[in-house]
């Protein structure tokens, strides 16, 4: 079956400190599960569209868990694996920011258990092309490249221009962790972004991967594929299409946690993407789906209704400018919601689905 979008990647049953503070002092968790692109399936299954999520799990009960949780966002589970002889990856981690490079003050505490696990042996001999090409777009990241030999492989071959091969989505997804010690990282990353048809990257991740600074710089390090976008923080973002380049600013947002707002812009811009939307637009929709994420405590978040969406989209540049969105904002829970503010301060009223 043709589905929108194939994301193929590593999930994981993550551990949530139920309390702030380092992960020696936590006495509790909760469960909940993560994964870059298996986030991005759910995401964009949430906002209408077809998604399948391609990977490998173990024969046990974190794996069971990981299926049916991502199954439950209507994605496509059929083309993951068990593997009776790999465990599913596990980890834990505390509220902050990921590091992007190597000193992060606020960066959090993250702590993996994914070596040696049933995604790590994921490789082209083992997985269907059929089920992997068989979308409008195939959505990696640079996380799998650094599981094992055998996934280093196999992203090298997805992102070969090989004749039929769907459209390449690749989000960098630099993961300090995953790489230390290994010297080849940035390189194979840049090669891999250079295979691909639509490369999503944060400002702050080329310059700690790369030692690039600025959009315009990493354009022209990467100007092989036909859409680049550069995540520029809580400024916004730009794309580039051949020569040219549109900037967005973000809304402010009353951040609740960080974590899978990458992800969740990711699938914003993705879902506008596949309908067709011009530049600006598909920026615009990848920041409300990340705002969607940043004002959630967990990995994934309803997204907006499509209309509610569209509506904020469409907003002229005043008043987008002035946008702030928290927690409740989506129509799916209550808090402060979205304010676009007038002259004066005056609140402008969106109305929810």
């Amino acid at each position: 079956m043709s589905v929108d979008v194939v994301c193929l990647g590593e999930s994981m049953v993550t551990f949530l400190p139920s309390t702030p503070g380092r992960l020696a002092d936590v006495p509790s968790f909760h469960r909940g599960i993560g994964g870059a692109e298996s986030n991005v399936a759910c995401a964009l299954a949430a906002a209408g569209h077809t998604a399948r999520w391609v990977s490998r799990v173990g024969a046990d009960g974190f794996g069971d868990h990981l299926v049916d949780a991502v199954a439950a966002y209507g994605v496509d589970t059929s083309a993951v694996q068990r593997d009776p002889h790999r465990p599913t990856g596990v980890y834990f981690r505390t509220a902050g920011e990921r590091a992007a490079a190597p000193g992060d003050g606020d960066a959090a505490e993250v702590v993996y258990y994914r070596t040696g696990s049933a995604a790590s042996a994921m490789s082209l001999a083992n997985l269907s092309r059929r089920a992997v090409w068989g979308g409008r777009i195939l959505h990696l990241s640079g996380i799998t490249a650094a599981l094992s030999a055998t996934c280093r492989g196999l992203m090298r071959g997805l992102t070969a221009r090989t004749p039929g091969r769907p459209p390449v989505s690749f989000d960098v997804n630099h993961r300090m962790h995953l790489w230390q010690g290994d010297a080849r990282g940035p390189r194979l990353l840049l090669d891999l972004a250079r295979g691909a048809d639509l490369v999503l990257v944060g400002e702050d991740e080329a310059e700690a991967v790369w030692g690039i600074s600025g959009a315009a710089a990493v354009r022209e390090a990467l100007p092989e594929p036909g859409v680049l976008v550069v995540k520029q923080g809580a400024k916004g973002a730009t794309a580039f299409a051949g020569d040219r380049a549109s900037f967005e600013p973000a809304p402010a947002v009353d951040v609740v946690a960080h974590v899978g707002a990458g992800d969740a812009f990711a699938a914003g811009f993705l879902s506008a993407t596949l309908r067709g939307l011009p530049a600006r637009a598909r920026l615009r929709h990848g920041h409300l789906m990340a705002a969607a994420a940043l004002t959630v405590p967990g990995d994934i978040a309803v997204p907006p209704a499509r209309a509610h969406a569209d509506r904020l989209a469409a907003l002229d540049g005043r008043a987008w400018g002035t946008l702030r969105l928290g927690p409740g904002w989506t129509g799916h829970g209550t808090g402060a919601g979205a304010r676009p503010q007038g002259p004066a301060g005056h609140q402008v009223e969106v109305r929810r689905q």
